[in-house]
């Protein structure tokens, strides 16, 4: 076969068989839409992949900024609860340390009050001794070691307001202590003054001394337990000077149960003469051997006789008085002796210028007879110091 002029193949025909006709219906194959779908979905997750790749790092970075935004409030939350501790351990370390100081201040005044009460307790016993009326002391210590353990403030304050209390009457005990001494001092210079006897006392304020120094705050004036102190054992001072002084007076009954005088000093009727004469002492009249005793502290300068006394001893006082002792049946004490007051030195007698059993009492001063019972009146009032 040729082909035509067209270049075109003519058809074939088969010998004896009809010609084909052409199908009408479309071949089978991909629908379009499924292949646009399709690539719109590959499109889509290759475009989130890209977005996903690029943005990797923000997306994170929320994440992980979300995560410490969590630990973060924790943390938070850790130091504020941390701070709240330390806040009450401090508190707590505060109020200890304030107890311990109170505790503290609270020991060093029971030292104070423990020196006070063994003070007033010895200057109380000094005082006795002396023969002032005795302040009641405690054998005890004032209060108990401070535990160093406490239920609370409250009972710390109660503990040091009852400590301040006590110290506040030690101070006051010291106090009368030194006003009883100081009156008794002056009723006693008061008498023996009536008497012209005038003892020297001790003057014991001017003995202080010291560099000059700044004042120091924290060290406090002086103005407690030692001026207290000070002043009680001042006032014991002079008035054991005092109490001394009676001593050496010649103030003291010269017989034990004196209980009455058969003759006064001054002018009387002679018991010879039936006149007046002048009499030098006072008389007291006792059985015979009863004992005479000292009228003072002194020197026993005469023991004899003398006309008029018969046996007679003469005792010189330090305050320059002189003591005659006259009738006496015998002799006790010796020329040179020292007696105190109360001291035996002889018996009554009625040897000499005497009617009868009796002890001649004679006072003189610079050899001049002064009335006895000026001086047996003073220790009559002195009585309760007199023996102590």
């Amino acid at each position: 076969m040729r082909s035509n002029a067209n270049g075109v193949q003519p058809t074939s025909k088969v010998f004896g068989s009809p010609p084909r006709r052409a199908s009408a219906q479309p071949s089978a194959g991909i629908r379009p839409w499924f292949f646009y779908l399709t690539f719109a979905a590959l499109v889509g997750t290759n475009a989130l992949m890209a977005v996903g790749l690029l943005m990797s790092s923000d997306i994170s970075a929320l994440v992980e900024g979300r995560k410490d935004q969590v630990l973060s409030a924790y943390e938070d939350r850790i130091v504020q609860l941390r701070m709240e501790v330390d806040r009450l351990h401090s508190r707590q370390f505060a109020q200890v340390g304030d107890i311990n100081l109170q505790l503290q201040e609270l020991t060093q005044q029971q030292e104070v009050l423990l020196e006070q009460h063994q003070l007033v307790r010895q200057l109380a016993q000094k005082a006795s001794e002396l023969g002032l009326d005795p302040i009641e002391t405690s054998d005890q210590p004032p209060v108990a070691a401070v535990v160093p353990v406490a239920r609370g403030s409250g009972d710390l304050a109660e503990v040091g307001s009852s400590m301040a209390a006590m110290m506040d009457e030690s101070r006051l005990a010291l106090l009368a202590l030194s006003e009883s001494a100081e009156e008794s001092t002056e009723t006693i210079l008061d008498a023996l003054s009536g008497l012209g006897i005038r003892p020297d006392m001790p003057d014991l304020t001017n003995g202080v001394g010291g560099p000059l120094l700044a004042a120091v705050d924290s060290a406090g004036d002086s103005d407690g337990l030692v001026d207290h102190a000070n002043e009680a054992y001042l006032a014991l001072a002079r008035f054991k000077a005092a109490k001394s002084a009676i001593d050496v007076a010649p103030i003291h009954r010269p017989m034990d149960g004196l209980v009455g005088m058969s003759s006064s000093f001054g002018n009387r009727k002679d018991p010879f003469t039936g006149g007046r004469a002048f009499h030098s002492g006072l008389d007291f009249p006792a059985a015979k051997g009863t004992v005479v005793l000292s009228a003072g502290y002194g020197k026993v300068t005469f023991v004899g006789e003398r006309p008029g006394y018969g046996n007679t001893v003469e005792i010189t006082h330090g305050t320059g008085l002189v003591t005659r002792y006259g009738h006496l049946s015998a002799f006790i004490a010796s020329q040179g002796d020292i007696v105190n007051a109360g001291t035996p030195i002889a018996r009554v007698g009625s040897t000499g210028r005497s009617t009868g059993p009796h002890l001649h009492f004679e006072v003189r001063r610079k050899d001049v007879a002064v009335d006895p019972g000026k001086y047996l009146a003073v220790g009559k009032r002195l009585a309760r110091f007199l023996g102590a």
